[in-house]
């Protein structure tokens, strides 16, 4: 019955929109239609709809959002011979037409988003051949051997794969550096690491000079393998016992297939949800894109290489002479080329690595920068639009991905414009008060009300904007400098596994602090005018509105900036498996609570015949998911509680012998349900009005915060008598 309703639904809603496009109705008509469009959507929000009335509901949006755009282009643009309006005025409107744009574009690459089933697991004896290549540059030699042995521990016959570090850290070129500290290094790392994957089962390989980077590097393993795939594992990113089970089935069925990418999932918090505290309750950054955005990349085969997590063709790769390196995201860049080339991808939307994000802010907008610049230079290098052998959606989906990285520009030009009308009374946008109510106001609901719609489970409402501003402020520099020469940029490691021994202001910090002061005087400013030119007050009541939302962004950030201590180098993961543990020579039934790569808690199940004490040493035994020699983990005891389930122990490793490191790895990586687990937690929608109250609240109390953080800085220190 749907299906029949489905050509008059898509007539009338066109007919809507040319209506209320090109008809000259009065004000008040215009809000009336505002309003119950908004009802409308509510109602087919609230009874959660897919199929039929999921297409209705982004009808109806991007009839109002079309209302807007062409009222804003005919009405309210400064006359030209106002330059002083004029020009700031252009500028706010193409940033406007921008997110119009950019919003129709991310409507189309999600508007049906793909779920696939799990592939057939492949025969043993038929299984390919799988290398699996971990890169690394400077990463710590623990970070190296936890993710060498969950590799090795991957659930695929044992003839069948191989695992290889790649190291870059060690290469001839550093090894005979003129800088003797330099060269020492290198060669002790070289020496320490051939060990580290002898010891795990793995293989080492490392090159003569580091050039191209991480392509370059890559392209030096695919020089010196051979088998059918190739799987893709950043230094810190740990695979699950699944990973190839999952991924390698879609070969068999696709003999086209060039690709399969599965999420990246982060089992420490980035900078915004450590120094908010969010990490546990709302939905992490990259959830939109990996939850969302990528399976409908995926409905138009245009899921792109992410740089990790993912198993590639060997055959495919041949015909681009390996990964892409002309521009600094060669991931991206390597699929668009494939993709050129008529081959397919596919993506897995089942989270089947644990990796780490950055610790601190300043590492944060480092790898940032690296990602806006990489896909600025695919934009400007490898032009998607003119790029032959591409479908048109995938044009359009690469077009999306690469215009996505020109936010700071327009977040930025938004942040500003109110304050050149508090400040030099500059009327860049030719709107009155009713005017904003009918077409603006509708417009700026309809638009949360569809990201809410589409996201919900994955973005809450103005988190985007935040993290959107947090990076804007360094971004623009790094596009400005990108599009001056886009063959400039380098790539450059993000670092991962950083602590912070005191709480502080991130080095970066200042220019959020001097934006909020600006902001905080453009409040001012709004009573000044409406005390001073009260004839104006429907504007300067609009306006002064906006610089408040902005204040209020420019307050959370405050919160991100000011940074937490952070003491831990190795994220703690909540699990539930059963155990044993030893303790005086007495075994008896426990449970691992929680656990790092640094030790794990455990309860006893059973009372031991004495409390152990810090510093006694204990053996833990846990059914292994790898075929791992298990005498158990030797622990030592650092911390002892008791509540109402009974002794809880805290336990560090004793030793990092290879056997005690593939245990810890399968206990705390192998199981790629208990990311699942979490992630289905924290993936829930709270609606438009819940999370603008959300968001009020953080902001409000990071404002606070930053600022005494502020004063805490500038407090002189105590003198010593």
């Amino acid at each position: 019955m749907l299906r029949l309703l489905t050509t008059p639904l898509w007539i009338a809603a066109m007919a809507l929109v040319v209506f209320l496009i090109t008809e000259p109705i009065n004000l008040q008509a215009h809000l009336i239609v505002g309003v119950i469009v908004v009802i409308v959507l509510g109602l087919i929000k609230f009874f959660g709809p897919q199929g039929v009335f999921r297409q209705v509901f982004l009808a109806l949006g991007t009839a109002i959002v079309l209302r807007y755009a062409y009222w804003r282009t005919t009405s309210t643009i400064p006359p030209i011979n106002q330059l002083e309006n004029f020009i700031p005025g252009v500028i706010l409107y193409v940033f406007e037409m921008y997110n119009v744009l950019a919003l129709g574009l991310s409507l189309f690459t999600v508007a049906d988003p793909l779920s696939r089933p799990s592939p057939p697991r492949a025969k043993p004896e038929l299984a390919p051949t799988v290398d699996i290549f971990i890169p690394t540059y400077n990463e710590s030699e623990d970070l190296l051997a936890t993710t060498v042995a969950a590799a090795r521990a991957i659930d695929y016959p044992a003839d069948r794969f191989k695992v290889y570090l790649l190291d870059d850290g060690g290469t001839d070129q550093k090894c005979n550096s003129d800088d003797p500290m330099t060269a020492r290094e290198a060669q002790r790392r070289r020496a320490s690491l051939k060990q580290l994957c002898a010891d795990l089962g793995a293989h080492y390989i490392t090159r003569p000079r580091n050039e191209h980077a991480k392509a370059g590097n890559l392209n030096h393993g695919l020089s010196h393998t051979s088998g059918d795939l190739v799987a893709v594992f950043d230094a810190d990113h740990c695979p699950a016992r699944d990973f190839l089970n999952e991924t390698v089935g879609f070969f068999l069925e696709d003999p086209k297939l060039f690709l399969v990418q599965t999420p990246h999932f982060f089992i420490n918090p980035d900078p915004l949800e450590h120094n908010l505290a969010t990490f546990e309750k709302m939905p992490s950054e990259n959830e939109q894109f990996y939850g969302m955005v990528q399976r409908g990349l995926d409905r138009w085969n245009a899921a792109f290489f992410c740089g990790s997590a993912a198993l590639l063709r060997r055959e495919a790769l041949r015909q681009t002479n390996g990964f892409s390196g002309v521009s600094i995201t060669e991931d991206c860049e390597t699929a668009l080329e494939l993709h050129s080339l008529g081959w397919h991808s596919v993506y897995v939307d089942k989270p089947l690595i644990a990796g780490l994000q950055p610790e601190t802010f300043a590492s944060f907008i480092g790898q940032r920068s690296r990602w806006a610049q990489g896909m600025m230079q695919i934009l400007l290098l490898k032009n998607p639009v003119r790029r032959r052998g591409l479908k048109f959606s995938q044009r359009l989906c690469y077009i999306t991905n690469a215009m996505f990285w020109l936010f700071p520009a327009g977040r930025l030009t938004f942040m500003f414009s109110p304050l050149l009308y508090l400040f030099f009374g500059l009327q860049i946008f030719n709107s009155s008060g009713g005017e904003f109510m009918a077409y603006t106001s509708s417009y700026m609901l309809v638009n949360l009300m569809m990201q809410n719609y589409l996201y919900g489970r994955y973005r809450w409402p103005w988190i985007s904007e935040l993290y959107e501003y947090i990076q804007a402020v360094y971004l623009l520099r790094a596009l400005v400098a990108v599009v001056a020469n886009p063959r400039k940029p380098t790539f450059k490691v993000t670092n991962k596994g950083e602590t912070l021994d005191v709480s502080r202001i991130s080095e970066l910090g200042g220019p959020y602090f001097i934006i909020f002061a600006l902001l905080i005087a453009g409040v001012g400013m709004t009573f000044y005018r409406l005390w001073t030119q009260p004839y104006l007050a429907d504007i300067t009541v609009v306006v002064g509105g906006w610089n408040v939302f902005n204040l209020l962004l420019a307050g959370a950030a405050l919160g991100v900036v000011s940074e937490k201590r952070n003491l831990r180098q190795a994220p703690r993961v909540d699990l539930s498996i059963p155990a044993e543990i030893e303790i005086d020579g007495v075994r008896m039934p426990a449970l691992i609570e929680d656990g790092s790569m640094g030790g794990i808690r455990v309860r006893p199940l059973d009372k031991p015949t004495r409390d152990p004490k810090q510093g006694d040493v204990v053996v833990v035994r846990h059914k292994t998911r790898a075929t791992i020699p298990n005498d158990g983990l030797s622990l030592t005891v650092r911390g002892v509680s008791r509540d109402a389930e009974g002794l809880h122990l805290g336990c560090q490793v004793s030793t990092r012998e290879a056997t005690q490191v593939r245990l810890l790895a399968d206990i705390v990586y192998a199981d790629a349900a208990q990311w699942q687990r979490f992630l289905a937690k924290r993936r829930r929608g709270i609606g438009v009005l819940r999370g603008t109250l959300f968001f009020l609240s953080i902001a409000l109390f990071q404002s606070a915060r930053g600022i005494a953080y502020l004063g805490r800085r500038r407090k002189p220190a105590p003198v010593a008598h």
